[in-house]
């Protein structure tokens, strides 16, 4: 799956989130999207199967990424939990023109820093991070500036980063930004009745080629893709609302209540109804 998110992560006046990810939570596979701000994921548990991009790898337990802003990425689990920061790069700017720069070079990707960042050296800023952010103890915003200043210049002091190069990879950047306008559309339009034809038509690629492109891409069919979203967008209601399980497999897209269960089941493990009942 892929979109572009548009979620607030935090507050407005501190953008930092974290988010703990086990086999129950509605975003345990993790759809492809993308986003401004940086993500840093960390594997607790298992492994994660990721995608940076046109970039695929593996995580393991004890090891952390870095997903630069605006990077289309997703990952699929193996009996994992991780966690996720999600935080605005641009506001830890100050007005000091050589840490600025820095991270203005991030910010308008001239410049990226490294997929994976397992290096003992950061992993004391990480811990402080994750852990500022976990327990949310009295001035716990100033550790978590402490911490994420103290990684970045700690990934810059090491060189664990590149300056992007004009020219290179250009034909991957094209095919990035034609899977982002794709899915961009598949997202806004997921609640509606979608065929192969009209995904295909709106990417303006042949049916046959569409279908080509996007498992190449995202490693699975247009349709699996389709049905993975919309159980996510249930699953979301389901914990979020006391609506009635049909009413929310009508609203995700889905015009056959048993099919919505069915697929369900196939994906969580339970009905909609036991989720539901387990979680809430």
């Amino acid at each position: 799956m892929s979109y572009n998110e548009t979620k607030q992560h935090g507050t407005a006046d501190f953008p930092f989130e974290l988010y703990e990810i086990n086999q129950t939570h509605p975003k345990y596979e993790m759809a492809m999207h993308w986003h401004y701000n940086v993500e840093i994921i960390r594997v607790k548990k298992g492994k994660l199967s990721i995608t940076l991009d046109n970039r695929k790898f593996t995580a393991n337990q004890g090891e952390t990424v870095f997903v630069n802003s605006e990077t289309l990425h997703g990952a699929i689990p193996t009996d994992s939990e991780y966690d996720c920061v999600v935080f605005n790069l641009a506001f830890l700017k100050t007005g000091n023109v050589s840490c600025d720069s820095f991270l203005d070079n991030l910010l308008n990707h001239n410049a990226v820093i490294s997929d994976k960042i397992n290096s003992p050296l950061y992993q004391t800023a990480i811990s402080k991070l994750f852990s500022a952010l976990k327990t949310r103890e009295d001035g716990f915003q100033f550790k978590v500036f402490g911490a994420v200043n103290e990684l970045i210049g700690a990934l810059k002091e090491n060189n664990d980063f590149s300056y992007k190069i004009d020219g290179l990879n250009q034909k991957d950047e094209k095919n990035v930004a034609k899977l982002k306008r794709i899915l961009a559309f598949i997202r806004e339009n997921f609640d509606k009745e979608l065929t192969l034809d009209d995904m295909a038509n709106a990417s303006g690629f042949s049916t046959k080629y569409f279908c080509s492109f996007f498992k190449n891409m995202t490693g699975k069919t247009p349709i699996s893709y389709l049905n993975d979203y919309r159980i996510e967008r249930a699953s979301r209601k389901l914990l979020a609302s006391d609506l009635p399980i049909t009413q929310i497999a009508f609203s995700c897209g889905f015009n056959d209540l048993s099919y919505f269960i069915k697929t369900f089941k196939k994906l969580k493990g339970c009905s909609p109804k036991i989720y539901r009942k387990i979680l809430l």
